[in-house]
């Protein structure tokens, strides 16, 4: 199988010009297919950073105010007392999550292209691993201190957390949020495995997100628990159609990709109403309309569209960077730690419930920064250089890495 082709400009000589003077064509048309090939340095994406940090603060949102459980005894009281009216936006929050989804679809997509497996995981393990580690080592720790009201970790169940395998194996988490880490690693080992290992082309995409596609309707279908958890046919569709997204990045003539979108987009917005809808009732938080949902879903898609499609690409601020850089670690911690933020600012120091959130999140927001540069950037070059073979520079410098 082979890939798409792609065809780089070459110069030309204006008949106008004398002879020996070329004129280079060095930009392509909207239409045209981008020029990607193997591991040459492909442009950043900076609105794909902020758009990370966006849905980051969506999910921040619904754990801070958008739902009830541990978060409301943080606050002494239901969010729905505390945010009257915001609550109802917040509740939406979960839409973040899909959109991180979708963003990963693009991403490993594009960052596999042109890279051998041992590459593609050691760059995902390097990603992944450091902040992880520092955020569930920091998370039980504060746990154990005295005074905080909230269910100690167990060693055992510490222990088995740092090896990201606590949901297939039942046990509690010590991160609320890495079910979707779980997600991710799934969706890398089955990229590996059918996009990765035969070589990553469009064609090769193609087949992946097709076959896919039907194999997580199947799964549904046959109610079989194994098949349902490799495969993920809630989550799947979102995966699939980031993919579907940057082989319209690639090239936006590309009739099968925009399928793959569209086909993806149908069948996330099905999968999440089916997970989240339920009746108008008063025992729940809140009462999410079947359409809100629908649009919701169809947000994270347009966004991430946006990007495949250059129409952001004017937003090239170089803050951004360092906002993508602290997604991560900001989303790993926020839900946790900010219990016993919430709780001694709005209970113990009497703060307002408007700037208790705002203060949560700005602390939060530091705290991932912190661990972002000293945790992620000493260690994911040498996690990365050590997977993927290749000798760690001892004379101290750092060679440039792709994410």
């Amino acid at each position: 199988m082979t890939a798409k082709s792609t065809t780089l400009p070459t110069p030309e000589r204006s008949a106008e010009r004398p002879a020996g003077r070329l004129r280079l064509r060095c930009g392509w048309s909207r239409s045209s297919p981008r020029p990607f090939r193997g591991t040459t340095a492909r442009p950043r994406l900076y609105a794909l950073d902020g758009l990370r940090l966006l849905a980051a603060l969506s999910v921040a949102a619904y754990h801070y105010g958008g739902r009830d459980g541990e978060i409301g005894r943080a606050w002494g009281a239901s969010p729905a007392v505390q945010f009257p009216t915001a609550h109802t936006w917040f509740a939406y929050g979960w839409a973040g999550v899909q959109a991180f989804f979708v963003i990963s679809g693009f991403v490993i997509c594009r960052s596999g292209w042109g890279r051998s497996v041992q590459s593609f995981l050691a760059s995902r393990a390097a990603r992944l691993l450091p902040a992880y580690w520092a955020a569930v080592i920091l998370v039980a720790a504060v746990f154990a201190l005295p005074g905080i009201a909230y269910a100690k970790v167990t060693p055992s169940e510490f222990l088995v957390n740092l090896t990201m395998l606590q949901m297939p194996l039942g046990a509690d988490r010590v991160l609320g949020v890495c079910w979707t880490l779980w997600a991710e690693v799934r969706f890398y080992v089955l990229f590996a495995l059918c996009v990765v290992v035969p070589g990553v082309t469009r064609r090769n995409v193609i087949w992946f997100c097709g076959g896919w596609t039907l194999a997580a309707a199947l799964a549904r279908a046959s109610n079989e628990p194994l098949l349902d958890l490799v495969l993920m046919p809630e989550y799947a569709s979102l995966f699939i159609g980031g993919m579907g997204l940057y082989l319209v990045h690639r090239d936006r003539r590309d009739t099968a990709a925009w399928l793959i979108v569209a086909f993806s987009l149908l069948l996330s917005q099905y999968y999440t109403v089916q997970e989240i809808w339920h009746a108008p009732d008063d025992a729940f938080f809140s009462y999410r309309p079947e359409l809100a949902i629908v649009l919701a879903v169809t947000v994270g898609f347009v966004a991430v569209g946006a990007v495949a499609l250059g129409l952001l690409d004017r937003v090239d601020w170089a803050w951004l960077t360092t906002a993508g850089a602290l997604t991560y670690p900001f989303y790993l911690l926020h839900e946790h730690l900010g219990w016993p933020v919430v709780q001694a600012l709005h209970q113990g120091l009497g703060l307002s419930s408007a700037l208790t959130l705002a203060l949560t999140v700005t602390l939060m927001l530091l705290l991932a920064w912190l661990l972002h540069h000293g945790v992620e950037r000493p260690l994911q070059p040498i996690l990365r250089r050590s997977l993927d073979g290749r000798r760690v520079p001892t004379d101290g410098r750092r060679r440039s890495t792709r994410s």
